[in-house]
């Protein structure tokens, strides 16, 4: 009797904890990476929203998009594993360094448009992955972070169907419904006060939510453009997701059936686009990220009566960021642009509750790109530095539960992006 209460302890402090940092995951990682062209700006593209990418951009742009025009691509991701140096709370006090695996993503994209010469009205469908996260530590079974992570994934895909309407000669509006789907896993281990691995966890779950966006293009001149776009919140709602618990111990593995809800952020950026002189466009956008969205997570268990319905009751006080982002486009000839971009991208996490999970930084990021075409087909390829900046943490504390999590230390790390996208106009 007395095993069994304690394994049903070890089991609802792994439920707890593990929920937190699948919460962390869902609201720490926006991609943007849904177009090569506007990669190779620097993201500053919701002014200009001039190729099928405007769906995930600006939705009011495909009015500038004449006939059938479809594009498919994908971003190639190589993340450094990052680096930390200092102590956590497995460490015992010692100074030790910690790193994450090099992992490789692959973010797709694709889309459709079409308007009737001389129509006002256009339409389109999108799809692409708004957020996303993958990290792993190396030894996950002696890393001193393992008691937080060892292992995240999060995928999303947004099926995004659009319609927009030319209103006069300056003015256009797009509206879309967006349809998510959502896959999430975190593993990581129960340890004892002694260091002792006590069990293993893995939460694995999907499911999907429904959203909107909408944006505005002006066009008062041939010399610049203004644009605004919003996308809304999502609650991608988690049902039947898998928690199993093993461990050379009886009566492990444990599984459990939950319920959950994790809440995404809305987006929205402005953007102001210039033409001074011949071929050059020149853009800046403000780009704001909702993170504080994502307050708690409940999870609802339905199989297992030792473990019982869980709210984390950990906020994670994410603050709302706005990004700056600046690019620069030159039509070297009428095939050939070259393109050129930089942003900073703060993070929305704060000194108090960054944690093993998504040790973040503010980061600057570094991006060129050219585009060619060839008749109807258009060719567009970017290559993106993002630099995280080192970033010292002093926040080792004890959940709610007793678990001790945080860490006293720099992190440090960097990736490299490479995108691709194909185009074809008929």
């Amino acid at each position: 009797m007395k095993k069994n209460s304690t394994l049903a302890a070890i089991a609802a402090a792994m439920l707890t904890t593990s929920v937190a940092a699948t919460g962390t995951m869902a609201a720490g990682f926006r991609l943007p990476e849904a177009g090569a062209k506007a990669m190779g700006m620097g993201f500053a593209f919701t002014a200009q929203a001039d190729d099928p990418s405007a769906i995930y951009y600006n939705p009011a742009g495909i009015t500038q998009l004449e006939g059938n025009n479809a594009m498919a691509g994908v971003t190639a991701v190589r993340e450094n594993g990052g680096k930390f140096a200092g102590t956590t709370p497995l460490s015992g006090g010692a100074g030790i360094t910690e790193t994450q695996k090099t992992l490789d993503f692959f973010i797709p994209n694709a889309y459709a448009t079409h308007k009737t010469k001389g129509s006002a009205v256009a339409w389109g469908i999108g799809v692409f992955t708004p957020f996303g996260l993958g990290q792993e530590y190396k030894d996950k079974g002696t890393s001193f972070f393992r008691n937080q992570a060892t292992r995240i994934d999060l995928k999303t895909v947004v099926i995004n169907p659009t319609v927009a309407f030319k209103i006069g000669d300056a003015l256009s509006v797009g509206v879309g419904i967006d349809y998510m789907m959502g896959w999430a896993n975190l593993e990581k281990f129960a340890v004892g006060g002694t260091g002792t691995n006590l069990a293993y966890s893995k939460l694995k779950g999907d499911g999907d939510a429904w959203g909107y966006n909408a944006g505005i293009l002006l066009t008062p001149s041939p010399y610049w453009q203004a644009g605004f776009s919003y996308r809304s919140p999502f609650d991608l709602k988690a049902k039947d997701a898998d928690l199993t618990l093993s461990q050379n111990l009886t009566p492990f593995p444990v599984s459990s059936k939950a319920d959950a809800v994790i809440s995404m952020p809305a987006t929205a950026a402005l953007g102001i686009a210039i033409r001074p002189v011949d071929r050059l466009t020149v853009e800046a956008d403000l780009d704001w990220t909702f993170w504080s969205a994502y307050r708690e997570l409940n999870v609802v268990n339905r199989t297992v009566p030792q473990l019982s319905s869980t709210p984390t009751g950990r906020n994670k006080q994410w603050n709302d960021v706005c990004a700056v982002r600046v690019g620069t486009e030159y039509k070297v000839t009428d095939p050939l642009a070259l393109r050129l971009g930089f942003a900073y991208d703060p993070t929305p996490a704060p000194f108090e509750t960054t944690g093993a999970e998504l040790p973040d930084a503010n980061r600057l990021n570094y991006m060129v790109g050219a585009g060619y075409k060839i008749g109807p087909l258009t060719l567009d390829a970017s290559y993106f530095y993002l630099q995280k900046k080192n970033r010292t943490l002093n926040n080792v504390r004890l959940e709610e539960n007793g678990n001790p999590i945080g860490m006293n230390g720099m992190w440090k790390g960097t990736a490299h992006l490479v995108s691709l996208d194909l185009g074809y106009r008929f």
